[in-house]
């Protein structure tokens, strides 16, 4: 993999009392006439500074060793031959001329570096070569504590970050050396972590002046687009495209919160992009920010806002950022913060972490040096041996490159550190691409297995293997990490569940070791299920070989299961340890050590405490709920209570054997969290009930035969209740069946199994342990050599054999019946008198090969020569491990147990591999209707024959852990054969668990007992990847036919195939192509472009169509609008047409009723006209109504007559007008009684003032508002 050099990396040493030399040196006027002045490399010949008068440095400073690279040449470490001080020199070579640049460099160097942040200068010097042009030297300060970057890098690998004080007395000593370069109009136009270097008292330096810019009084502004990449400020690269554009000091102020920015996160903002493709997208994308804001303060995020404002005439700028809240926390506080920063740069080179720069600066002017790195795969190296494969492996781990390829096998070495290359960003880089394209890695591994699977559309495994210690769980955890990133989920909380399976199971299955603080003590094969398309929709967890006789027991130096310790803190920390019974002082005897203060590490450990934390998270998010998650708790602290039991001899004149139990309140404890009667667990941990011939007999027991039953339940409990919570995060993981099928699934298998153990006391665990390594190596050569090597000689194909160490015989040893050892050990377990000697005799006795021997002068011993060397086993314990005896006493009373999910687990059966069965067993009638506390012995014994003994316990052909064991293998192998395999291979680089410490003999020994040079050299010269030319042409056959055409599955075909992928080296036999691991994967990749291009088509087809069917549902959709708008308006129509002719009736019948009025109106108008010729024939509404009122004909009659009117006939006529007026305004509306109501005041008023009356005429017209009555003439 090509990779840019870093820009100048300077190791450096302060040497303040170092004195300064001459900036020039006249050297001797015969040499430097002697000096060739032509141009060399650089073009540009400078005005100010002659070769030939600069002194040669040979006489005054030595070269000691080199400390980095840079664009330009190399820098050394230099040491004074005068005072014996160290320096740094940057050598340009080979050189006959100063160019413009360097002398720029050397101006700013020679006029600015009195300044305490700037480094200081000591000299340019010039060595002559007359072959080689000659070495141009500038001499330098030595910061000896490296850049602030290499600071950064270290403290994240270690888990730690700068505090915010260092970083703001880092950013407020290189805003003063900017100061002090912008005062005397200096840009320094390369502001970068790398650019800004340490000394080892505390001191920060700003270096590298290269691409430095002067500005003048008639030029303020600068168009040179020059820096390095993620670190430019948008208008500087502007400059490249807008020739007008231009930008001044204030470019620094930006690049400054860049590296802001890097020193918090520990890289730039866009660092996983390609620096092309970043300065494409720094001008666009929204200023950047930290990757997690709220871990720091506001004050350093308006800092970084600040710097990083992208209109750089409203940045502010060096002078103003000085008096920030962020910078001025640092002022006053340089002593003590300078102290701070040197301790840790101490920390650093005690470490000795090792970072490399990986962002070169752009330069327009020089070539960049570009330097192949060590080959990523094994395979291609020109020499093979184990010496150059060792040497190969250190140099790429010296370089924090720890996963290498051996063809298609994964090399891990573990780095016992934290590295930055598990981000999503690098998630993204491995999806979907070639191998060759990115650097090994794990993801690499992952994404293989799943492009495989969707490709192929078969199953693939992912083995993980190893000894203790190399790193396999944390593997398994980045596979699973990369598959949901590929999986593409399709709910998040789908997703998270999927994360969060592997740190529950390893919480209760996982524990501290003499060589690993997190080993697995159970094997693990996890299967992610995906849909045919490639989403994740659920996983799988198979669970093998608990190591339950860690609950009781461990080895010295070693701790219990993770979860005891972490449970036992999360208690303490919420005050509720007296809520379950545990102990606030002194330590469970379980999880007591004599080597360690358990209790005050639970207490003051703020791990364990974060950890419970984590796990209660853990059982939220996958779907436990509080009832289940409080019964774990309690089955847990149940087996803490229980382990304090402790049991006491009962003498007696007839009877020794009997035992009780003296503290009480530890048996009270336990019963309770087990929600039993503390004498039914008495009674059953003190003795035993035998039925024979119907007659039950109750047996004693001794005080150590107490003790044996105590931790047979207590492992019991453990083992059913890890079990249980296996099969309940399986059910709450499982796919659903109406997203996809079970037969139309796939699964992406991974196996994370405990790795070859060898202790300095090895017993029946580390046995069956290495039983597993040993079956693992035997499918990992079969599958790598014997298969490939079988299948040639069967097609006739003509390759080298490879050599390998076949571990078959060990298998027979220890597997085959009846004489193999486990066999036998099984056969040994079931004679009640055999012991531990009888268990050697026997062995010693029939396993007669090279692999095994008893040593001499060793009791009780035997010596296994694995495939990873030799391991001597003691037998001590064998036959007990191996029974794992629980009596049906205990049984039979936690089934009794009030708590529903203890009753659960002594309820299910067991599977062949000694797990609890995932049939939802439920608790029986008859142990439901028990009564939750047993009285008397004889209580017992009826509750026994009532619910009967359970066969695996009783039975003396019960199943032991060998049988187990046994069964576990062959569902594992079962599991493991149906997939396509892909394998990594862990390292283990040292036993001290120190980060990047490479033992070489200690990985020499790894690599030959996992085979890996013989893997090399098959991967070389063999065909890895063997297909049937049916399957191969039906496979592939897109790639040189048709998509229509259906070619005949023959072997030309197959080779019609091959040459128009243009592939070589491949081989074919009489049935099938063999290939070489590579040549999968390019056609692989051949077959994705081609499906792409496909797909592209359909998907243009399938638009089209859709776009088809979209106007023909219109244009029916059209035509059925039509319709129903016509029926509609139609409708709409003939309702107002209704209401046309309903209005029409009623103006109808308004205008005949007017006109009918009118008409007898007329007639009658000739009549009243006779009747009041003074009236002139005008009457109103009012006045007809009165005349035709009887009164009123009355008083017409008299007044036809010609009578005087007298006062009585005055009364009554006003008594008359008012009825008529009454009757008038209830005919008319409001505004005519309003109208009548002033006409009856005026009438009044008339009459008051009339003093004869007798004239009077009772015609309302006479009355009327608009014609009021003349005055009467007074009298005579």
């Amino acid at each position: 993999m090509l990779v840019l050099q870093a820009v100048l990396q300077r190791a450096s040493v302060d040497i303040s009392s170092l004195t300064p030399c001459p900036d020039i040196r006249d050297g001797n006027t015969e040499a430097a006439q002697s000096r060739r002045s032509l141009y060399g490399l650089y073009p540009y010949k400078s005005s100010m500074i002659g070769l030939e008068n600069l002194g040669d440095p040979s006489g005054n400073w030595d070269i000691v060793e080199t400390i980095g690279k840079g664009t330009y040449g190399k820098v050394y470490r230099v040491t004074n031959k005068k005072d014996g001080s160290q320096a740094a020199v940057k050598v340009l070579d080979p050189i006959n001329d100063v160019d413009e640049e360097i002398e720029a460099e050397y101006n700013i160097l020679r006029s600015l570096s009195n300044h305490p942040n700037v480094v200081k200068f000591y000299g340019m010097f010039y060595k002559s070569d007359n072959l080689s042009g000659g070495q141009l030297w500038l001499v330098l300060e030595l910061c000896n504590g490296g850049s602030v970057t290499e600071l950064i890098k270290g403290l994240l690998m270690r888990g730690q970050r700068l505090q915010e004080p260092v970083i703001s007395y880092i950013l407020y000593s290189a805003l003063l050396g900017l100061q002090h370069l912008h005062n005397n109009r200096i840009i320094h136009r390369d502001v970068k972590g790398n650019n800004i270097l340490l000394t080892t008292e505390g001191g920060v330096k700003l270096v590298d002046f290269g691409v430095s810019a002067q500005l003048t009084s008639a030029r303020l502004r600068r168009n040179t687009s020059v820096g390095t990449p993620f670190w430019m400020a948008p208008e500087v690269i502007a400059c490249e495209q807008q020739y007008d554009y231009s930008y001044d000091a204030r470019c620094d102020v930006w690049s400054l919160g860049i590296t802001a920015i890097e020193l918090a996160d520990g890289d730039p903002p866009l660092a996983e992009m390609h620096p092309v493709k970043a300065l494409f997208k720094i001008p666009r994308n929204p200023s950047p920010t930290l990757r997690n804001p709220e871990q720091w303060c506001r004050s350093f995020s308006h800092f970084i806002g600040q710097c990083l404002i992208k209109d750089f005439e409203a940045r502010p700028s060096v002078t103003h950022l000085l008096e920030h809240p962020f910078i001025k926390q640092a002022h006053g506080k340089d002593v003590a913060l300078r102290q701070q920063l040197a301790g840790l740069i101490r920390e650093q080179q005690e470490v000795g972490c090792k970072t490399k720069t990986k962002h070169e600066r752009i330069n327009t002017r020089k070539t960049l040096i570009i330097e192949r790195c060590p080959d990523d795969d094994l395979v291609n190296l020109e020499f093979l041996d184990e010496e150059t494969i060792i040497s190969h492996l250190q140099r790429r781990y010296d370089e924090l490159q720890v996963y290498t390829y051996v063809g298609d096998i994964l090399i891990a070495l573990n780095p016992f550190q934290n590295l930055s290359i598990y981000s999503p960003q690098f998630s993204k880089l491995y999806h979907g691409v070639k191998r060759v394209d990115n650097p090994p890695h794990i993801f690499a591994t992952a994404d293989a297995a799943y492009q495989g699977m969707v490709t192929f559309c078969k199953d693939q495994c992912i083995i993980i293997s190893g000894e203790s210690g190399a790193g396999k769980t944390e593997s398994a955890h980045l596979i699973v990490q990369h598959l949901t990133f590929l999986g593409k989920a399709n709910n998040r909380t789908l997703r998270e569940k999927i994360l969060q399976v592997n740190p529950l199971v390893e919480a209760f299955g996982n524990a501290c070791t003499a060589i690993n603080d997190n080993s697995s003590r159970f094997g693990k094969y996890l299967e992610m299920k995906f849909t045919p398309t490639g989403a994740v929709i659920g996983a799988k967890i198979s669970e093998y070989l608990l190591e339950k006789s860690r609950v009781i027991k461990q080895a010295m130096g070693e701790k219990n299961f993770h979860i005891f310790y972490y449970i036992y803190a999360g208690l303490y920390h919420q005050d509720k340890l007296k809520t379950y019974r545990l102990p606030d002082r002194t330590p469970p005897r379980y999880i007591d050590s004599q080597h360690c203060k358990v209790m005050q590490d639970i207490v003051s450990s703020k791990l364990y405490k974060e950890q419970f934390d984590a796990i209660q998270e853990c059982f939220r998010n996958i779907g436990f709920t509080e009832e289940e998650v409080n019964s774990v708790y309690r089955i847990l602290s149940a087996i803490l209570n229980t382990g304090n039991i402790e049991f006491a001899a009962i003498t007696s004149q007839h009877q020794t054997d009997k035992s009780e139990v003296p503290n009480s309140e530890a048996l009270e404890n336990a019963a309770s969290l087990l929600s039993i009667g503390p004498e039914e667990l008495q009674e059953a941990l003190t003795s035993q009930c035998v039925v024979t011939r119907g007659e039950t007999i109750i047996r004693t027991n001794t005080v150590d035969k107490a003790t044996d039953v105590r931790d047979a339940m207590s492992k019991a409990l453990y083992g059913r209740l890890f079990s249980w919570i296996v099969n309940r995060i399986n059910s709450l993981l499982q796919p659903d069946m109406n997203i996809c099928a079970a037969e139309s699934g796939m699964n992406v298998g991974i196996l994370d199994i405990f790795g070859f153990e060898n202790f300095k006391k090895n017993s029946f665990e580390q046995l069956c342990i290495n039983i597993a390594n040993e079956q693992i190596q035997f499918y990992f050569n079969q599958h790598i050599f014997a298969l490939e090597q079988m299948e040639y000689q069967s097609e006739g194909v003509d390759a080298s054999l490879v050599e390998y160490e076949d571990n078959r015989p060990i298998l027979d040893m220890f597997l085959q019946k009846p004489m193999g050892l486990l066999s036998l050990l099984d056969e040994e377990s079931r004679f009640p008198q055999a012991t531990d000697q009888t268990l050697v005799d026997k062995f010693e006795d029939n396993l007669r090969c090279k692999y095994f021997w008893i040593p001499k002068r060793v009791e009780l011993c035997f010596g296994i020569q694995h495939y990873a060397g030799k391991v001597m086993y003691n037998v001590n314990g064998f036959l007990e491990k191996n029974r794992d005896t629980l009596p049906a006493d205990i049984v039979v009373v936690l089934r009794t147990s009030e708590n529903k999910l203890l009753q659960q687990l002594f309820s299910s059966p067991l599977t062949k591999t000694g797990n609890l069965a995932t049939s939802r067993a439920r608790v029986t009638a008859a142990s439901r209707s028990l009564p939750p506390q047993l009285g008397s012995g004889r209580t017992k014994v009826d509750t026994m024959e009532m619910m009967r003994h359970p066969d695996e316990t009783t039975n003396m052909r019960r199943q032991t852990v060998a049988s187990y064991f046994r069964y576990s293998l062959m569902d594992l192998l079962s599991k493991m054969v149906v997939g396509q395999p892909h394998f990594v291979r862990c390292i283990k680089p040292n036993d001290d668990r120190q980060a990047l410490r490479f033992c070489k003999e200690r990985v020499m020994v790894q690599l030959r007992y996992t085979g890996i040079l013989e893997t090399v050299n098959i991967r070389r010269q063999g065909y890895s990847h063997r297909i049937l030319f049916e399957d191969f042409v039906n496979r592939y056959y897109y790639l040189a036919f048709r998509a229509h055409q259906m070619p005949e599955t023959s072997k030309e075909n197959a080779v019609a195939i091959l040459e128009r992928a243009k592939l070589e080296d491949w081989v074919l036999g009489k049935t099938k192509v063999f290939l070489r691991y590579y040549h999968v994967e390019q056609l692989n990749l051949l077959l994705r472009e081609v499906i792409a291009r496909v797909v592209v088509m359909q998907a243009y087809t399938k638009g089209w169509l859709g776009a088809r069917r979209y106007r023909k549902e219109k244009e029916k959709r059209n035509r059925g609008a039509i319709i129903i708008q016509s029926a509609w308006r139609g409708h709409v129509a003939r309702q107002n047409l209704k209401q046309i002719k309903k209005e029409r009736d009623e103006a109808a019948i308004r205008i005949q009723s007017a006109y009918r009025g009118h008409r007898v109106r007329r007639d009658h108008r000739p009549q009243r006209r006779r009747c009041h010729p003074e009236a002139g024939g005008k009457t109103t509404k009012e006045e007809h109504m009165r005349s035709n009122s009887p009164k009123s004909k009355e008083a017409h009659t008299d007044h036809i007559h010609g009578g005087n009117v007298g006062p009585d006939s005055r009364d009554r006529q006003v008594k008359d007008f008012k009825r008529d007026k009454g009757r008038a305004e209830d005919s008319v509306t409001k505004p005519c009684r309003e109208t009548a109501r002033l006409r009856d005041m005026q009438c009044k008023q008339a009459l008051k003032t009339s003093s004869h009356m007798s004239s009077y005429k009772v015609c309302s017209h006479q009355v009327l508002l608009h014609n009021p009555p003349p005055p009467p003439p007074p009298p005579k």
